[in-house]
């Protein structure tokens, strides 16, 4: 992605405060984007977004996604061009205990944005960002592919199949004869420095390699395609780009690595012992829990086709990535410095 597309564009995000959007939001403040963030506060504490210094260099409104006038007042002031849309529940575990919210979140919430987006006469281009997950999962051996049934099993990702169906309805309905072009992007799961959620590995790595305790394991046969956040993120601000230009590649994209980084979160695990050093070790502890599915993979030739986009770093790589952020952080040094220093190693820039 050349990121030149960016300079002087009005975006506007949702969820920038998060994992996931506090690395899109550094970017395109990198790229010079003039940046409105829509999100709640941090989820964590610590979190990426206060750490690595995002909150100076943005408009960032707090609020609720579920909170339709508080966002389209946002959203009217702001007049995006680009919106990429990531405010979700994130975690499956937590839609299990709070489905009621999750659902409100993730398919409302997808309706808000997409209702600002309708009353707008400014936006030219939109990315609704969901999850590998939406599918109807048959535990298959290969990946699979964007016409595929959408039928997620637990209360997250079925939520997110909703949240597809609303922007499919949305495109038909309005957008079509508007002439805005809709996406959606359907990403694996995502690893990098400054995630500090529960119930997800590599924070769990980070955690006990901090505290010198040995990493303990849930799950270590099930399988999952694993990349470095700044792989998904360059497909979103590709699509956004490319649709804008031509709305004729708008569509529904999967965006993950290649077959050799599909991994166990006992491969995972490992690798990551490996990359922290200081004699790393992990434990399996098999935890009876809500169902989640032990093989997820996407087939992303799509993607790859009508955009020429391929994985820049391994899932190796982006553990190691990870270790080195992590490090830093740990060690009090110059977060905002590693998180540009990466960015700037991955876009070659």
């Amino acid at each position: 992605m050349n990121l030149d597309f960016y300079k002087g564009k009005k975006v506007f995000v949702t969820g920038h405060t998060g994992f996931k959007g506090s690395w899109l939001s550094k970017i395109l403040i990198m790229a010079g984007a003039d940046v409105t963030g829509y999100a709640l506060n941090p989820p964590t504490d610590p979190n990426l977004f206060d750490i690595a210094g995002i909150k100076g260099n943005i408009n960032s409104v707090i609020g609720d996604i579920r909170d339709y006038d508080k966002l389209k007042k946002a959203f009217d002031e702001c007049r995006p061009e680009i919106v990429l849309h990531l405010a979700a529940q994130p975690i499956v575990i937590t839609s299990y205990e709070q489905p009621r919210y999750t659902y409100e979140t993730n398919v409302m919430g997808t309706v808000n944005i997409l209702e600002c987006v309708r009353q707008s006469d400014s936006v030219k281009s939109v990315l609704n960002v969901t999850t590998d997950k939406v599918y109807k999962n048959n535990e298959w051996n290969w990946g699979y592919r964007e016409n595929e049934p959408l039928d997620g099993y637990d209360p997250y990702s079925n939520s997110k199949s909703c949240s597809e169906l609303v922007t499919h309805s949305y495109k038909c309905s309005f957008f079509d004869n508007m002439g805005i072009p809709v996406s959606t992007a359907r990403a694996g799961n995502v690893i990098g420095g400054g995630d500090f959620a529960d119930n997800r590995i590599i924070p769990d790595c980070v955690r006990a390699a901090m505290a010198k305790k040995p990493i303990i394991v849930r799950n270590p046969n099930s399988t999952r395609p694993y990349q470095h956040v700044l792989e998904p993120l360059n497909a979103y601000l590709t699509i956004e780009a490319a649709q804008y230009e031509n709305n004729g590649l708008q569509g529904y994209y999967n965006v993950g690595p290649d077959d050799r980084d599909c991994l166990t979160t006992g491969e995972l695990a490992s690798v990551f012992c490996a990359a922290w050093g200081e004699n790393q070790t992990y434990e399996c502890l098999k935890k009876d829990g809500p169902h989640e599915a032990n093989f997820l993979k996407l087939d992303c030739s799509l993607l790859k086709s009508t955009f020429g986009w391929k994985p820049v770093w391994s899932a190796k790589d982006a553990v190691e990535k990870t270790v080195e952020w992590t490090k830093v952080y740990a060690e009090k040094g110059d977060v905002p410095g590693i998180t540009e220093k990466q960015i700037k190693e991955f876009f070659k820039i």
